[in-house]
């Protein structure tokens, strides 16, 4: 079944944002090609009953089974040694992601203690959008009850936008609380 972002993307989103980018193909338009959830462990990473838990909690907010990620560098003021766990990331994309928006603009943003929207300033270099979120309980898959401990979550979102405006745009078309506020 296809999630009903992807057929507003296809059939309303594409049409507004050539309107207001004022680009003539719709294959210029800006689209989001994949997110990533990375959720960093810190020092519970080495203890494999709280690591094991971050990975099913990842598994049920993503829908997709996450990978462990492991440090390139020993660095001893981290307390970080080569190839020792990290934390725990997972890549989605095509249905899977749609879905995720969905779900993340929809219900577990909304749910933010004093939430007041996210930062225009996440856009990078790339014309990517990141932020965190303090909480990963925010997710309704997630049971609270079962929680060890609330973790934080990175979300990046991908894009093929050539500048922030179209990213900007792309965001606000999907719903994304963004805060205007200029500082």
């Amino acid at each position: 079944m296809i999630p009903r972002l992807k057929i507003s993307y296809e059939k309303e989103i594409v049409s507004k944002l050539m309107g207001k980018l004022s680009l003539k193909n719709k294959h210029e338009v800006p689209k989001i090609t994949k997110i990533i959830l990375n959720m960093g462990l810190g020092e519970d990473a080495s203890d494999g009953k709280k690591l094991k838990a971050c990975l099913d909690d990842l598994a049920l907010i993503s829908g997709q089974k996450p990978i462990v990620t492991k440090f390139k560098k020993s660095i001893s003021n981290f307390k970080t040694r080569k190839g020792s766990n990290a934390g725990a990331k997972v890549t989605l994309r095509s249905y899977k992601m749609y879905e995720f928006i969905d779900r993340l603009v929809n219900i577990a943003l909304p749910r933010i203690k004093d939430f007041r929207g996210l930062s225009a300033k996440g856009i990078d270099q790339s014309n990517n959008f990141s932020f965190g979120v303090k909480e990963h309980i925010i997710f309704p898959e997630v049971n609270f009850d079962k929680v060890d401990k609330i973790r934080g979550l990175d979300i990046t979102i991908v894009t093929t936008s050539s500048n922030k405006e179209g990213t900007l745009e792309l965001l606000k078309e999907f719903n994304f609380p963004l805060n205007n506020k200029k500082n």
